[in-house]
């Protein structure tokens, strides 16, 4: 591999993992301590939603961004044609 196509691929999945870490900061953080009062005006499943995020909706949202980040490197891995053979 290159070095520049290296590089390349470094950058690309620093992009994911921010994009990513985003995502993961403004559900755990966001939706369930500083959004918590305007998310509890819903429900979901008979809890108020600010609540149901701290508690719950966060972990199924980091669990659903494990899969996310391991399908999108293997994408990435064939871009850049290091994937597992």
């Amino acid at each position: 591999m290159t070095p520049e196509k290296r590089a390349d691929y470094w950058s690309a999945n620093l992009l994911l993992l921010m994009v990513l870490l985003i995502i993961w900061f403004v559900v755990s953080f966001g939706f369930g301590i500083l959004l918590v009062e305007p998310l509890n005006a819903f429900h979901l499943g008979g809890y108020p939603l600010g609540f149901w995020f701290a508690q719950q909706g966060s972990i199924y949202v980091f669990v659903a961004l494990i899969f996310i980040y391991a399908a999108a490197m293997n994408k990435l891995d064939i871009k850049f044609d290091v994937g597992e053979e």
